[in-house]
Formats: structure tokens, sequence, C-alpha cells
């Protein structure tokens, strides 16, 4: 007899989600790589420095096991208003980068997307509040748990030690 998949989501492991271009990705494939997962938009007052610093880390960091998921959201300030397909155009053509792009999601209320639900779940007590705007980080472990969250305003590059800590690297 087939075993049965687990009620509840046990990391961001047991996740399938749509790309930008509406194809299923299994986030299982992302397994033994420390992620960092974003909620972007493209109209923000934090988008330039976000893209910018998200870039420099994923250049620095891919080849020893980071991976940066972003996932567009316009539940702020109507900041991520296009398709999926003008969304990856604008993040490939102004901030060249090559990290995935995700197909829009909604982070908070009834709507949220199931992974953000499980990334706002952990046990500490910030974890269980909304998002607060784009750009919020979830910091996520080789075995695919949540393991920090940070705040919209955070620098991606003030993430580094924790982000080498998680990796290995001295």
């Amino acid at each position: 007899m087939a075993s049965q998949p687990p009620k509840y989501p046990e990391s961001v492991y047991d996740f399938t989600i749509k790309d930008a271009n509406g194809n299923d990705v299994d986030l299982s494939i992302f397994k033994g790589k420390v992620l960092l997962i974003v909620n972007v938009a493209s109209k923000c007052g934090l988008t330039n420095s976000n893209y910018t610093e998200l870039n420099q880390l994923y250049e620095k960091y891919k080849d020893q096991g980071l991976e940066i998921l972003a996932f567009p959201c316009n539940q702020f300030g109507e900041q991520e208003p296009g398709s999926n397909n003008e969304i990856q155009e604008f993040v490939c053509t102004r901030f060249k980068s090559e990290f995935p792009v995700f197909g829009k999601v909604e982070v908070n209320g009834e709507n949220a997307f199931p992974l953000y639900k499980f990334l706002k779940s952990g046990k500490w007590g910030i974890f269980g509040d909304d998002i607060q705007w784009n750009f919020a980080k979830f910091l996520v472990n080789k075995d695919g748990q949540v393991v920090d969250r940070y705040y919209p305003t955070t620098s991606p590059l003030s993430l580094e030690h924790d982000i080498k800590k998680l990796l290995g690297i001295s």
C-alpha cells in the first residue's frame, strides 16, 4: 500500500508551485540548498536596492548552494501590477537577475499562497504575523526549514553572515 503524503507540509520541499510561465516547479529540486525566499515588487521604493543586493548575493553564493526564490506580490500598494511575463521581463532586463522568479502570489489573507502560510507558521512570535510589505525575506536551511525571517527594510547584504553559516562557509 502506498504511503499517504503528510497532511501538513513538513518543509518547503513539500510544495509544488508555478513559475512565471505557469509551469509546475517541485521545490524538492532545491533539496540540500540554502534558500532565501522573498516577496518582490517592481514599483516599490525598496525595489532597486533589494534587487541589486539580491543579485550580488546570488552571484557570490549560487555556486556554494544558495538559491533565491522571488515571488511577485501585488498586495502592498498595488506595486506589482504587471502580468507574470511583464514582471519576468522587468527583472531580467532591468536587473539582469538570474535567480528564479515565480508566478504572482498573495502572501497574506484568506487567499495567501500555501507556501507563504507555511513560511509564516513557524513557532516563533513574529512568524505568525502577516507580511508587512514588499521584500520580506525568509531564510531556509538545507533541510527546508525556516530559520529566520527578516523585515522588508533589512538589506539583503546584511544577511550574508547568516547565509554563509548555513552554507558552511567560514
